[in-house]
């Protein structure tokens, strides 16, 4: 890199594994997002309301690099609170929240990058996150594991114009559940609950990046959480999409799939 890093934290494992691996990182927290700062890296807080401040900030600690890292919910803005800068990009990211998630991160990330700044993926400053194709952790998957994953990967691709979500479970060919805003433990948690009478407890969750979706801010993920809420969930394994998906703690997730007879495929 030819600067710094700055990783803009959100909730969830991710920025504090960057932080990790980046040891100058300058640690970007917002207000009203309850997230912790590792123990010795260098952490600069800030608000959505003051952007103009944010980004004299980042350039004063020498950061070129931006990375966006974690989930963030939508802020509710104050507009008496607007910096300048703030007052003067309003419009065009109100305009953006209006259009989907993914226009609103294409239009933040276009911003830094104006100012600027390079926007990052996780997956570029941490490749060993990605899987490759035909990875396999845990049990072979059998045939109907693998003709569940192609039909929860067209129910993907065919919802992916409408900007629903990057997950879904099925199971014996029919569909249990898709992720909505509510996110993808909210749907484990749904498809463990449905009456048992109605499916065999086994089928598949598949995770994949929607059509177009700019990988640098928005990259699906799993993690040791999502392995654990899907065998509770009666699910027998987990398919992402080989080389989009970012996989944290593999170690964790290799002891999980071990424990619970569960499967963690790239396909």
């Amino acid at each position: 890199m030819a600067g710094r890093l700055a990783i803009l934290a959100g909730r969830g494992a991710l920025p504090g594994i960057l932080a990790g691996a980046v040891s100058d990182a300058v640690h970007v927290t917002f207000s009203g997002i309850a997230v912790g700062v590792p123990a010795g890296t260098e952490h600069l807080p800030t608000s959505f309301e003051r952007l103009g401040e944010l980004f004299s900030g980042l350039a004063e600690k020498g950061v070129t690099d931006v990375v966006f890292a974690g989930s963030m919910s939508r802020p509710a803005l104050d507009p008496s609170r607007f910096d300048a800068t703030m007052h003067a990009l309003a419009p065009r990211l109100m305009m953006a929240m209006g259009q989907g998630d993914d226009s609103l991160l294409r239009t933040v990330a276009d911003v830094f990058e104006e100012k600027g700044f390079a926007v990052k993926g996780a997956h570029e400053i941490l490749p060993d996150l990605l899987l490759a194709r035909g990875s396999l952790i845990g049990p072979e998957p059998g045939k109907g594991d693998l003709d569940d994953a192609t039909r929860a990967a067209t129910v993907l691709d065919t919802l992916s114009p409408l900007d629903v979500g990057q997950a879904a479970v099925v199971a014996g060919g029919m569909v249990m559940g898709i992720e909505t805003i509510q996110g993808t433990d909210a749907m484990l948690r749904f498809v463990g609950n449905t009456p048992a009478a109605l499916w065999r407890k086994r089928g598949v969750l598949v995770k994949q990046p929607k059509a177009g979706q700019d990988l640098r801010f928005d990259m699906p993920m799993v993690g040791p959480a999502t392995l654990r809420n899907a065998a509770a969930a009666g699910i027998g394994g987990v398919v992402v999409a080989a080389q989009k998906v970012l996989v944290l703690d593999q170690p964790a997730i290799r002891q999980i799939t071990q424990d619970n007879g569960i499967f963690l495929l790239a396909r």
